[in-house]
């Protein structure tokens, strides 16, 4: 199988399931004009549909490979790409799916975060996992700055930060899109 089924896949359960999700991740930058490499799908959705898709996940050749009360890990020995949940709540998702842009990869339709909540959650996941995450995401989101040429120096953009990441990061960022 070719690494883009994995998007023909996740459509058909998602549609068969009546579930919404949001792409994330390295694909959802490189659709804002940022190129990433990456090595598995991410999806924002939540929980509770996340739970109603895992037995079509399984008979797909998914496997949990990790997961806790805010994500989780699927693997596949089929040679598909891994595919990673973030969940969040339904008034959260639905929000960024209002906001989200409508986008298409390997023939199949689904929604990316505006630019605004794709940074909102990078700074999210920098704030609550430091460590792991901030040498991935805060390149990611000095790149989407440049690129997509945002004010940086705006009191909307200082807001952001301060709202989803912490005034540590807001920092960092100004101090690297200064150089």
């Amino acid at each position: 199988m070719k690494k883009t089924d994995v998007f023909q896949l996740i459509s058909d359960i998602f549609k068969n399931e009546e579930i919404q999700c949001v792409l994330i991740g390295g694909f959802a930058v490189n659709y804002y004009k940022v190129t990433r490499q990456t090595a598995d799908v991410d999806f924002l959705i939540t929980k509770k549909d996340f739970e109603k898709i895992s037995v079509s996940l399984k008979k797909a050749g998914y496997k949990k490979d990790f997961a806790q009360d805010v994500f989780a890990r699927c693997t596949s020995d089929n040679f598909l790409m891994d595919i990673d949940f973030m969940f969040v709540d339904k008034e959260t998702l639905d929000k960024i799916m209002k906001d989200g842009e409508k986008i298409s990869i390997a023939g199949q339709k689904f929604i990316v975060p505006s630019l605004n909540n794709l940074i909102a959650l990078k700074l999210h996941s920098i704030k609550h996992n430091k460590k792991i995450r901030e040498f991935r995401d805060l390149p990611d989101i000095i790149n989407l700055i440049r690129v997509n040429n945002l004010d940086f120096n705006s009191p909307e953009f200082k807001e952001l930060c301060l709202k989803y990441g912490t005034e540590e990061i807001y920092q960092k960022l100004l101090t690297s899109l200064k150089e």
